[in-house]
């Protein structure tokens, strides 16, 4: 089954599905009011991504049909991302006390790992390790982790998009020049999912993205790069790289509030892409830091992991030096003065 001519039809679904839940939003008053909290100031329609949500799971469904995945990976994928985009949803419409939020992404990532086979062998220094049941609790883990952390860093107008289709259009690269094509169409979709919705998104905002699309973007981002890395050992290095810019500035926050003793699951604004986008006073210069970030510094180094023997633990501590220090420059972690 040929799937090239269903790539606009992908991005043209979710451009319309925005814009009708956009309309739904604006009729029932479902906005998002600025708060000491919020890095917006004027109030905005949320809920949007959930035309991402959509999308990608008739995405999925056609991949099955068309067997390029199989039955275990669709049902895995497909019931993971649904179950997180629910506790999402229910979220971002009536507040979900923490635990049983955490408890729902645990279930969707225990889910797709026990589909999928949980996490294949990994090349460590050369050396192909296999990990068993340790390795299935570190990506139970890993995956809870991309999920929760695409929460934290849909704070600004356009930021978790972009993040979105840089990173697949990444992997879609490394897949091309590396001899894995099959495995392009799954990033492939997502990113044409998320590039309808931007349209919307892209700053000044129209519409917010929503809990329900930002952990269901994180787990799948998450279960693609395992999928990635049952067929190749490298791959998961590559996308751990491509995921820097979130990855760095999210956990290094955590990290740092952590050991101050904060309430790490009470909204903030310390992240540095939040401290970056009050000191430039707006959300675009730091969207599109994000975007030539992963274009011009990770993209070159996944590369280099993937095609040209660069070791995998190598390219990550290298990639992330510089996102450290864009960190520690704009003060992530750090009280919040402006609250």
């Amino acid at each position: 089954m040929i799937f090239w001519w269903f790539i606009p039809a992908v991005c043209g679904l979710s451009f319309g599905l925005t814009a009708v839940l956009r309309r739904y939003a604006l009729a029932r008053s479902m906005l998002d009011v600025p708060n000491d909290r919020s890095s917006h100031t004027v109030p905005t329609p949320r809920g949007g991504g959930v035309s991402i949500v959509v999308t990608f799971l008739v995405c999925l469904a056609a991949m099955w049909v068309g067997e390029l995945i199989d039955s275990r990976f669709f049902i895995g994928a497909a019931g993971a991302g649904l179950l997180v985009a629910v506790v999402g949803f229910m979220d971002d419409h009536g507040h979900i006390a923490a635990r049983w939020r955490l408890l729902g992404h645990f279930a969707g990532a225990a889910w797709v790992l026990a589909w999928t086979g949980g996490l294949a062998p990994i090349e460590v220094a050369g050396i192909v390790l296999d990990l068993r049941w340790a390795g299935d609790l570190f990506a139970l883990f890993y995956l809870v982790w991309l999920l929760n952390l695409y929460n934290f860093m849909d704070g600004i107008d356009g930021i978790a998009s972009v993040e979105a289709i840089c990173v697949c259009f990444g992997a879609c690269l490394l897949y091309w020049v590396s001899g894995h094509p099959n495995l392009i169409w799954g990033p492939l979709f997502l990113a044409m999912a998320v590039l309808g919705f931007l349209f919307w998104n892209f700053p000044p905002a129209k519409i917010f993205m929503g809990d329900a699309a930002s952990g269901f973007l994180g787990i799948i981002l998450g279960v693609l790069s395992l999928q990635a890395a049952a067929v190749e050992p490298r791959f998961l290095w590559g996308w751990l790289i491509l995921l820097g810019v979130f990855i760095v500035d999210a956990t290094f926050t955590l990290l740092r509030r952590l050991l101050r003793g904060d309430k790490v699951y009470e909204a903030h604004r310390s992240h540095a892409y939040q401290y970056a986008s009050r000191q430039h006073g707006r959300h675009l210069p730091v969207t599109t830091a994000v975007a030539v970030i992963n274009v011009f510094w990770l993209l070159p180094i996944a590369l280099g992991v993937t095609i040209f023997g660069l070791d995998g633990g190598l390219g990550v501590v290298v990639a992330y030096i510089p996102l450290v220090l864009i960190a520690v420059k704009y003060h992530a972690g750090d009280v919040d003065m402006d609250r």
